[in-house]
């Protein structure tokens, strides 16, 4: 039975662990490796790893440092950060890595999603959106850390994404990272109306019970938090964090 996820998000830069607000500014918060070791230890239902300067300084993922964070981890891992072709997907699926994020490169080249997806399967190819609020309304999709428009209508190309063989779409919004004030409802339900794929959700957790409101509107979903996993209290001391199985239970019930 398909039940809603609930996935700590972590991004990485300069091979540390970093958190961002509106995708600006990233403070260090710890060591990719032991924050791995701590969610294995709370069994969490899967793990997204994001590099989040393989694209913006047009690196190749770095397979050492992914090697290490797969042979330490006891959950489904989902990554992220450089990924141009298929030869470079079909590696990281070589060193463990259940999902293979993409979004740089199949904005400017969709049909790398068919081309992967036929070589690895549909389900392990996953599309991120990166966007932000247009200043006279709608969404429009960024690049590059949020620092590059595309014009690219984010709910079309999910659309597009789905036709062209992708298992899964990682909406984020920009404007709610690290803000911890709860999701863009707006942009998640207008997504979800497009598609039938498997989603997840990304940016403004600042409760469990921001987590809770979209499991209660959208059910059978994704619901994925940085800051809310990362940061405790109202001073955000840094500390990794995860509900308890009994606390899962409450959120996924009505």
């Amino acid at each position: 039975m398909l039940r809603p996820r609930i996935i700590p998000s972590l991004l990485i830069q300069d091979k540390g662990l970093v958190k961002t607000i509106q995708f600006k500014n990233p403070k260090y918060v710890g060591d990719p490796i032991n924050a791995v070791k701590i969610f294995n230890e709370k069994e969490v239902d899967e793990l997204s790893i994001f590099d989040i300067d393989a694209t913006t300084l047009g690196l190749e993922p770095n397979y050492s440092l992914i090697e290490r964070i797969a042979n330490q981890s006891r959950m489904p891992l989902c990554y992220g950060g450089g990924v141009k072709t298929v030869e470079q997907a079909q590696k990281i699926f070589g060193l463990g890595i259940e999902k293979i994020a993409l979004s740089s490169a199949v904005l400017q080249n969709p049909d790398l999603i068919t081309q992967i997806a036929n070589r690895v399967g549909g389900q392990s190819v996953i599309v991120v959106l990166d966007v932000k609020k247009k200043l006279f309304g709608g969404y429009e999709v960024y690049t590059h850390n949020g620092k590059k428009g595309t014009g690219i209508n984010p709910f079309d190309f999910a659309e597009k994404a789905q036709k062209l063989g992708a298992g899964e779409i990682i909406i984020n919004s920009i404007d709610q990272d690290g803000v911890m004030k709860g999701y863009d409802m707006n942009l998640i339900d207008k997504i979800r109306e497009k598609i039938s794929l498997p989603l997840t959700v990304l940016g403004g957790a600042g409760s469990l019970d921001d987590v809770k409101k979209v499991i209660d509107k959208h059910e059978i979903i994704g619901v994925a938090a940085g800051s809310l996993f990362v940061f405790k209290g109202v001073y955000k001391a840094v500390l990794i964090n995860y509900p308890t199985k009994l606390e899962k239970e409450s959120l996924i019930q009505k």
